[in-house]
């Protein structure tokens, strides 16, 4: 069979924070890609905000390096769990994997998600130790840990084969031996392994054309765009071709662009073959998953399978008393678009109106999936309101279920017993525990969506902040009845607008803890701090000093309050139960209840507790 030996087709996968992008970067510099005056930044694939503040890959990227005269197309992918529909999909467009696993951190439960998916695929690996030049690198072990993974995940005797490259990306350097004195400042090694291991792609140019969408990109311009892999035929600008749409029915359009990837750009091109990783525009309505064929042969490829939300919230328009204030898009029309916009690139993503016509149910596949999309729309200038996030439950042969998750937590040893007690009070069941040397213990667990929800703020204060988590889901399983997992403690709510004096937070700091700083704007129902104790309080935040002649309203100011616990976005979210919402704005995030009226919220609580 004929193959094309001129390209090699790898996705980078790994678990989060192992150097994936790193390592891309890395590529990309020592390639004989980039002019030699072009500066590359580092983690330059991730080119969204988020992505570089947090140090996170969200959105799957492609790039294509040259090497001798080859070219090599590269697709770094996310590592985090809530962007695993993006791996799945993307393991369809290549032929090979470069897993990257951290020389002492080891095999963690996202590189088992990660390469479960490239094994399913029947992908051929190549196994990168990374950051061998890190304190405590343990190569050779962890060499051990990934080929007990790969047998433990069903791996075929070639693919239990695999070479390995020892790597540190950060500085530029690897070698074929595990030895630190044999880093050589080259990526030669990995790139010679790429040519000789990763299989060539099957050239049937000259066959019926099949192009499959992997990927979304959207652009005002040109409206969307498909990313894909040609897997037959060429395709090329102004071709007729036909899309076999995911219901069955058959669309036919003309190819207006065609854009190849090179370097950190998009490169218009005339044509692609059979085994190119490309985008097409014209395709107004193009999905994940559609085939583009030739009219005359109509045959799609299989399916791609896109994972289903697991989590959901109700987005509204900010209806408090602060509404309008700070954001530049405040409608609920303005609103709409920006969510339904969303959808032409996040496959993942569910957009469902609700009986009000100022509220969306908004699904996502977790926590951070939902948190990122709100984080976006703030920075863009929109205001909203959130409510707490909510499993998805689903009828399973006639079960009603929920989903679990897979933990895996690396602390501490003194710390185990205080995560074992309040993880079992989230109906965790712990799988295993292990001591990994050094002090610390391996803990895993199964444990429902549902009560790991705003566990992540509760495990930093356990371990101190020097506890790691990670959880990715599992399945869904027969539902927990009789349990409700929300906040254990009450909140302290304004009762009045105006500002807050720390004259008035000073007498009420005894109560619990406080979330926001003097002078700051409040209103009735706002919450400005978490009770000690179950219920909630209303308090006075904006009481004043009263004047006398014998005290000045200034002698206080030398008085000195506790630090307030100022909460991030996804604490907020957290931290929200079912009667509070978070009101998101460009430069604030507040909480507050549903119901601002005291005396309305209060004979509230006294009718449900009757009922």
């Amino acid at each position: 069979m004929k193959t094309r030996d001129d390209i090699r087709n790898i996705a980078i996968i790994a678990h989060v924070d192992h150097g994936k992008t790193t390592l891309v970067n890395e590529l990309l510099k020592q390639s004989d890609t980039l002019d030699e005056h072009v500066q590359i930044e580092d983690r330059a694939m991730d080119t969204n905000a988020i992505e570089k503040e947090r140090g996170i890959t969200i959105l799957s990227k492609n790039t294509a390096v040259r090497y001798g005269d080859r070219q090599i197309n590269i697709l770094d992918t996310p590592g985090h769990a809530d962007f695993g529909g993006e791996v799945e999909r993307i393991m369809r467009m290549v032929d090979g994997v470069l897993l990257v696993v951290d020389a002492f951190e080891g095999t963690m439960p996202q590189t088992r998600f990660v390469l479960k998916k490239a094994l399913d695929q029947h992908l051929t690996p190549i196994v990168v130790i990374n950051k061998v030049d890190r304190p405590g690198a343990r190569p050779e072990e962890v060499v051990d840990e990934v080929l007990d993974l790969f047998i433990e995940l069903g791996a075929d005797e070639a693919q239990l084969d695999f070479p390995v490259v020892y790597a540190s990306a950060m500085n530029g350097t690897s070698s074929y031996d595990s030895d630190l004195a044999t880093q050589e400042h080259t990526m030669k090694p990995i790139f010679d392994t790429i040519v000789e291991t990763i299989p060539a792609p099957i050239d049937n140019s000259d066959e019926p054309l099949q192009f499959q969408v992997a990927l979304l990109d959207y652009n005002d311009f040109v409206g969307r765009i498909g990313i894909g892999r040609v897997f037959r035929g060429t395709i090329k600008v102004g071709d007729s071709v036909s899309v076999l749409k995911l219901d069955g029915s058959k669309k036919n359009f003309r190819v207006t662009k065609l854009m190849g990837f090179f370097g950190l750009k998009k490169l218009d091109i005339e044509s692609a073959k059979a085994g190119d990783l490309i985008a097409v525009s014209g395709m107004e309505e193009i999905s994940v998953g559609e085939t583009v064929t030739d009219p005359q042969h109509p045959e799609p490829l299989p399916i791609l399978r896109i994972d289903e939300p697991t989590l959901q919230m109700t987005f509204a328009t900010n209806t408090s008393p602060f509404a309008g204030q700070d954001g530049k898009f405040v409608t609920s029309r303005q609103l709409e678009d920006r969510l339904k916009h969303e959808l032409h690139t996040d496959v993942s993503l569910r957009v469902e109106d609700t009986d009000d016509p100022g509220a969306w149910t908004v699904s996502g596949r977790g926590e951070l999936h939902l948190s990122i999309l709100i984080e976006n729309l703030r920075r863009e200038g929109y205001e909203l309101q959130a409510s707490r996030p909510e499993v998805i439950y689903r009828d399973i042969d006639g079960v009603k279920s929920e989903p679990f998750e897979s933990v895996q937590i690396d602390t501490p040893d003194e710390y185990t017993g205080s995560i074992i007690d309040t993880l079992s009070r989230r109906k965790a069941e712990m799988q295993n525990m292990e001591s990994v040397g050094n002090g610390q213990t391996r803990l895993t667990f199964i444990a429902p969506s549902r009560g790991l929800i705003g566990y992540s703020t509760e495990f930093l204060s356990i371990t101190r902040g020097y506890g790691i988590m990670n959880h990715t889901y599992e399945k869904y399983m027969p539902v927990i009845k009789n349990w409700n997992p929300g906040r254990q403690k009450g909140t302290l709510v304004s009762m009045n607008a105006g500002k807050a004096t720390t004259y008035a937070m000073m007498g009420i700091e005894s109560r619990g803890t406080l979330m926001i700083d003097p002078g700051t704007e409040v209103y009735e129902g706002m919450i400005v701090g978490e009770n000690s104790r179950e219920n909630d309080i209303t308090v006075n935040i904006t009481k004043g000093k009263n004047l006398t002649n014998v005290r000045a309203s200034g002698s206080d100011e030398m008085a000195k309050i506790k630090t307030p616990a100022h909460l991030t976005l996804e604490e907020s979210l957290e931290f929200l139960n079912e009667d509070e919402l978070c009101e998101v704005t460009p430069h604030f995030v507040r909480l507050r209840k549903k119901t601002l009226d005291t005396n309305t919220r209060e004979k509230e609580a006294k009718k449900r507790k009757k009922n």
